[in-house]
C-alpha cells in the first residue's frame, strides 16, 4: 500500500481485533470473501435506480449482481416472491427505517415504538432523531416487575393512540419477541407493523430465533451484526408496500446505490445458507446463555434474569460500578464491551448503571461454552476488584 500512514493504522487495527475480546452485541467478524466484495470494482460503479431503470449505462453486470442479492435474501428467509420483495439498496439501517416512514406514515402522525432506555433504537422515534422530530412518537417500555415487554400495556397505548404505524424490535432487550401478539394488536387499530430485525436476523437465517415474517408488513434489518456481513441494510416488504418504499429510498433518501456493498451482502447471504452457518447460530445463542448464567452465579444482575438471543444487560450499579467504570476496567484488560442503560436507569446515558454484552463475535472467532465459562470468570475478577460487594 502506497499510503503508509493508512497502512499502519489497518494493521494496527487488525492487531486490536485480534489481541481483543469482543463482546459488543452489534459488532461481527466478515469473511475474506465479503472483504473482496467490499474492496473489488464495483465500488468504481455509479448506478442510479434499480435493474432495468439505471439513469447510467454500463449496469449490464450490476444489474445482475443486485437482483442476485435480492434473489438470496428472499430464499434465505424463505419468502415467496409472490408475496414479498426486497430492497438491498440502503446505506445501512438508520436511511433504512428512515426510508419506511417517509414512505408510509405522514409526517406529524402518530407511530408506537419501543423506548431507547428500555431497548430500541435511536431511529424508533428518540428525540434526538430525526425520527423522532419528524413524527410523534409514543413508546412502550419492558414492565418493572418483570423487565419483559407487556403486551397489555402495548395494546392499551396502540387503542388510545391509534397510530399508523407500530415499530418493534430492539438494540438492547435479550427475550424473544412475541410477533403474534403485536400482529394482533395492529389488526384491531388497522396499523402497519414493522419489525426492525438489525439485531438477530442472523439468528432467524440461523433458526435460532422466531421469524418475524409470518406477522410483519416490513421487516428492515441491518447485515453486519449477526448476520456477519457488511455495514449495509435492507428492507423486506410485503408487495402493496414496495412501490412508495422504493421511491422512498431511491430518488427519496439516496442516490447511487454502494454495488460494492450489495455484492459483499449478496456473499454474506450465500454463507448464511450453509448448514454450518445454522450450527453457528444456535451456538451464539448457547454462548449468549452461558455467559448470562456464569454472571449471574458470580451475583451480577443479568436484566429479564436471561436471553433468548445473542445479547443481555447486567446491572453494574447494583454493585457500586458505573456502566462507563465497567466499560473502562473491562477494555485495559482487552474485553470489549459497551456501556448501556439498563430499565428506568436513573443514570445520565453518558455514564448509566449498565453494560451490554453480546455474542455474536466471539461465538464466530470459535469460541464455545468452556471458553465462554473463563470469560465469565475474567469478567467477574476484573470488576468485582472494584465492586462494592
Amino acid at each position: 500500500m502506497k499510503d503508509k500512514e493508512i497502512e499502519r493504522l489497518i494493521k494496527l487495527e487488525e492487531k486490536r481485533q485480534r489481541g481483543a475480546i469482543n463482546l459488543i452485541a452489534s459488532e461481527n467478524y466478515v469473511s475474506k470473501d465479503v472483504l473482496r466484495a467490499l474492496g473489488s470494482v464495483f465500488t468504481n460503479k455509479y448506478a442510479e435506480g434499480y435493474p432495468g431503470k439505471r439513469y447510467y449505462g454500463g449496469n449490464e453486470i450490476v444489474d445482475k449482481v443486485e437482483n442476485l442479492a435480492k434473489e438470496r435474501a428472499l430464499k434465505l428467509f424463505k419468502l415467496p416472491n409472490k408475496k414479498w420483495v426486497v430492497n438491498v439498496q440502503p446505506y445501512s439501517g438508520s436511511p433504512a427505517n428512515l426510508a419506511v416512514y417517509l414512505a408510509l406514515v405522514p409526517l406529524g402522525a402518530k407511530i408506537v415504538g419501543m423506548s431507547l432506555s428500555t431497548g430500541g433504537h435511536l431511529t424508533h422515534g428518540h428525540k434526538v432523531s430525526t425520527t423522532g422530530k419528524l413524527w410523534n412518537w409514543i413508546h412502550f417500555g419492558v414492565s418493572k416487575k418483570t423487565e419483559l415487554l407487556d403486551y397489555d400495556e402495548i395494546r392499551k397505548i396502540a387503542r388510545r393512540e391509534k397510530p399508523k404505524m407500530i415499530v418493534a424490535g430492539f438494540t438492547a432487550y435479550s427475550r424473544v419477541i412475541d410477533f403474534k401478539k403485536l400482529r394482533k394488536i395492529c389488526d384491531e387499530i388497522k396499523a402497519i407493523l414493522m419489525i426492525d430485525m438489525s439485531h438477530f436476523a442472523g439468528l432467524v437465517a440461523g433458526g435460532a430465533y422466531p421469524p418475524p415474517f409470518p406477522c410483519a408488513d416490513i421487516v428492515t434489518t441491518t447485515t453486519h451484526k449477526t448476520l456477519r456481513g457488511p455495514r449495509a441494510a435492507m428492507i423486506f416488504l410485503r408487495k402493496e408496500f414496495s412501490e412508495a418504499v422504493n421511491k422512498s429510498v431511491f430518488p427519496g433518501l439516496q442516490g447511487g446505490p454502494h454495488i460494492n456493498q450489495i455484492a459483499a451482502v449478496a456473499v454474506c447471504l450465500k454463507e448464511a445458507m450453509s448448514p454450518n452457518f445454522k450450527k453457528h447460530a444456535r451456538q451464539v445463542v448457547k454462548n449468549a446463555r452461558v455467559l448470562a448464567r456464569e454472571l449471574q452465579k458470580r451475583g451480577w444482575r443479568i436484566i429479564s434474569g436471561g436471553t433468548d438471543s445473542h445479547l443481555f444487560l447486567v446491572d453494574t450499579w447494583g454493585r457500586g460500578l458505573s456502566g462507563k467504570t465497567a466499560q473502562e476496567l473491562l477494555e485495559a484488560e482487552k474485553i470489549i464491551v459497551n456501556k448501556n442503560t439498563i430499565p428506568y436507569d436513573t443514570r445520565s446515558p453518558f455514564d448509566p448503571s449498565g453494560i451490554r454484552i453480546g455474542t455474536a463475535a466471539v461465538t464466530t472467532s470459535g469460541m464455545k461454552e468452556k471458553d465462554i465459562i473463563k470469560i465469565a470468570i475474567k469478567i467477574d475478577k476484573i470488576l468485582k476488584k472494584h465492586a462494592n460487594h
